[in-house]
């Protein structure tokens, strides 16, 4: 699939009507989605025929666009109940089977290796400091191939010394930086929309398993 035809795809996906500010819940624009699961997959081969796993999934972009590009199965995960109906409402008209699960991240006890790549726009933070490290935290620890994130561009240096000193990543690179719009969502924003630096991580976590004799 061509990336403007996945991005125009991601277009026509229902989006928040009333989102919850505790969840620093945004939607991921299309054009974002479109560019960070095209490269996944284009410059690494992390989507198509790999377990994908859409962690804080929303209404379901980030997933739908694994889905669209071959994901052998998806999986999203969020908090909001809400949020996984639009997600799966999403799924429903572009014929995708997407499997979605409520549960708090930091609560998710996976371990084994069942999903290939993780890919997620976590919270940047600010309402709930610390949330966006929670989610890297956890799908370091569920990855067995990559972690696809975005983060705000002013938080570079904090977001690779934690991935590499405390949450045991074999590598973490920006892949690119990144124009964030993010609209007047919520009453305390001051402009209509506000233009934000992110960048898109990769991170590799390291092999669980030991060292072949």
């Amino acid at each position: 699939m061509k990336l403007k035809q996945l991005e125009s795809l991601l277009g026509g996906l229902q989006q928040f009507s009333k989102p919850k500010v505790e969840l620093e819940q945004y939607p991921t624009g299309p054009h974002i989605a479109s560019r960070m699961l095209y490269t996944a997959e284009n410059s690494f081969g992390d989507v198509c025929d790999k377990v994908v796993a859409d962690f804080g999934c929303g209404c379901g972009t980030l997933g739908v666009a694994a889905g669209l590009l071959g994901a052998e199965h998806v999986i999203g995960i969020d908090v909001d109940p809400e949020s996984l109906e639009l997600a799966s409402l999403n799924a429903e008209e572009l014929e995708l089977d997407i499997d979605y699960i409520q549960c708090n991240i930091k609560n998710l006890g996976w371990r084994a290796e069942v999903v290939d790549t993780i890919v997620m726009n976590p919270p940047f933070g600010t309402r709930k400091k610390g949330a966006d490290m929670d989610f890297l935290s956890v799908a370091l620890k569920v990855a067995s191939q990559a972690v696809y994130s975005l983060h705000k561009t002013s938080t570079r240096d904090h977001v690779k010394r934690a991935a590499l000193q405390q949450f045991n990543a074999s590598s973490a690179e920006v892949i690119c930086e990144l124009r964030y719009d993010l609209p007047q969502t919520y009453k305390f924003h001051k402009k209509r929309e506000v233009d934000i630096a992110v960048d898109l991580w990769r991170f590799v976590p390291k092999s669980k398993q030991g060292p072949e004799i």
